[in-house]
């Protein structure tokens, strides 16, 4: 009934396929490690690096806490997010840390859910990191005030660089096209 698929080949554009078959084969969630590849793709810079920083409106933050908090969305679904907004009520009203009135209240449960899902966000985000360099499709590499400290804090920061079939997810860069004076040749910076 099913026949066996050949392996897919890539072509000279963005193929989707062949980064998805080598996650599939390396990756224990290709989804997720799928949609940080993407996420890393779009902030990375036209040689595929991407961090330390990244900048956020105003603010600036690190690569790692950007990932998060994009794919924050899909820890905050279901019936497990709502039993982590119970737990972590229970947790600061046993520890004498909720605060009077409806909306402060509501805003320290905010807060530190926010904070444990970006904790337990940078764990998953480390092992799909992990499992995306096995796959040869990232390289990763810290910069920072210590690179080489023994304390793996360090204040050192993640850098991703995309490399191999990763780098066809970069966004093309279309060349700027200036009007000739002739009407006839269209000049590239």
């Amino acid at each position: 009934m099913f026949h066996a698929g050949k392996s897919l080949e890539s072509s000279s554009g963005c193929d989707v396929a062949v980064v998805l078959e080598r996650l599939a084969s390396v990756s224990s969630r290709p989804r997720y490690a799928f949609m940080l590849l993407n996420l890393i793709a779009q902030v990375a810079r036209p040689d595929g690096r991407a961090g330390p920083w990244i900048k956020r409106g105003t603010e600036i933050i690190s690569l790692r806490d950007w990932l998060c908090d994009a794919l924050r969305p899909m820890a905050q679904r279901g019936p497990r997010a709502a039993a982590l907004f119970e737990q972590v009520r229970i947790d600061l009203d046993q520890r004498g840390l909720l605060p009077d009135g409806d909306a402060a209240r509501r805003q320290a449960i905010e807060a530190e859910a926010h904070a444990r899902v970006r904790t337990a966000g940078k764990s998953n985000l480390s092992r799909a990191v992990s499992e995306l360099v096995s796959a040869g499709l990232l390289h990763r590499h810290y910069q920072g005030y210590r690179i080489d400290h023994h304390n793996r804090g360090g204040q050192r920061h993640a850098v991703y660089t995309l490399i191999g079939d990763a780098l066809r997810l970069l966004p093309a860069i279309q060349p700027k096209l200036l009007p000739s004076a002739q009407g006839e040749l269209v000049l590239v910076e």
